[in-house]
């Protein structure tokens, strides 16, 4: 895997596509009217908490491929910048507040059941050096700022988020959250529990289509062994397969807006609604397909996909719990921007054509595109 890791990132980013040829004219550099200074500050806040040691390992350039080196295997593999369980009490909770700020609180809660929940796969195994709460590494991508492009990443075992900034703009994906177990039903934190609403709700969506439209939908009869778009496949070419949007009643399309937004809505509100347009303005795009079972103890894998958005669920073999075949007791999920602004970087690339910055004592000046 380290090795396909590395050779994915020799290849130039292109982008998540149908069929190798990028849609153009899909993401506009423009002004939400929505200020994340609060993120600003956030970041600020976290790189004040650092000694110079420090904030050099955890800044990276705006395009250093550290940020597509992301992997969900546990715990060091192609990790970057700082583990949150190197830092201190207070810096911990500014890098928290930061990934915070950028997330609905509902988005935040999931983030941090996540690390709960790897917290009790090491009460679980008693792998004190494969699983803990804080196995998660901070990196920051260019300089903070109101104007200028940066962002951040945080990465680990079943979470990584991804975040670019440019002006009031901002992209929140790959984003990969993902646990095993689901539920901590003893421990210091039982009762934690995650993924409830994607697996129920992607059921019921399963369950609202008529027996010709399951057939339609069903794509497959063996389960991934991973979600197609995780590590390491930012090039992925992925054809849309399964069920179209205007194949759909009104209420089963009412169901598949909901799924959407279970997704879409981990983000800061404000940014969620204009994440949320930008998917329902390709509704008409817009495919679910469905492998396994949809009774009540099956796993399934589902996946929803249109030209500016890809969202996969899918239910794994067990390593915490040592089972070959899929259950519900290990679920990945992933959101995905095709077409090329994962990471922001279409968005990225026509900043650089208004601005030339070759010279990085000199103010932007407008390029010649």
């Amino acid at each position: 895997m380290l090795e396909r890791g590395k050779k994915s990132l020799k290849d130039e980013f292109r982008g998540i596509t149908a069929d190798g040829t990028l849609q153009q004219g899909l993401f506009l550099v423009r002004k939400t009217g929505l200020s994340l200074e609060p993120v600003v500050r956030a970041v600020s806040d976290f790189l004040a908490s650092l000694d110079v040691s420090q904030q050099r390992r955890v800044v990276f350039d705006i395009e250093s491929e550290a940020w597509r080196a992301w992997s969900n295997v546990h715990p060091f593999l192609m990790r970057h910048g700082l583990s949150l369980h190197e830092l201190a009490l207070g810096q911990r909770q500014a890098a928290l507040a930061l990934v915070s700020s950028v997330l609905s609180a509902g988005g935040f809660e999931s983030a941090r059941n996540v690390m709960k929940l790897n917290e009790h796969a090491r009460e679980l195994t008693g792998l004190t050096e494969e699983y803990s709460e804080w196995y998660y590494w901070l990196s920051i991508f260019g300089a903070p700022s109101t104007t200028a492009p940066w962002g951040f990443q945080l990465d680990g075992h079943h979470l990584i988020i991804n975040c670019f900034i440019l002006g009031d703009q901002m992209v929140l994906t790959p984003q990969f959250l993902g646990s095993e177990p689901v539920i901590a039903e003893s421990g210091k934190y039982a009762g934690t529990q995650v993924f409830r609403a994607e697996e129920s709700v992607g059921l019921t969506m399963m369950r609202a289509l008529s027996p010709e439209q399951q057939k339609k939908a069903i794509i497959d009869t063996r389960l991934p062994g991973e979600v197609l778009a995780a590590a390491y496949n930012d090039n992925l070419r992925m054809p849309y397969e399964g069920l179209r949007y205007d194949d759909l009643t009104s209420p089963q399309q009412s169901v598949l807006r909901n799924l959407i937004g279970i997704y879409l809505n981990r983000i800061r509100p404000g940014h969620a609604e204009i994440r949320l347009e930008e998917a329902f303005d390709h509704l008409r795009e817009t495919h679910f397909s469905w492998i396994g079972a949809y009774d009540d103890h099956g796993p399934f894998y589902y996946r929803i996909y249109s030209p500016v958005m890809l969202i996969e669920f899918d239910h794994q073999p067990g390593i915490v719990y040592a089972n070959d075949a899929p259950t519900r007791d290990h679920i990945h999920t992933v959101v995905r921007t095709p077409n090329g602004n994962d990471y922001g970087k279409d968005l990225l690339r026509q900043h650089y054509a208004l601005h030339d910055h070759s010279h990085s004592r000199t103010a932007h000046r407008r390029g010649r595109e």
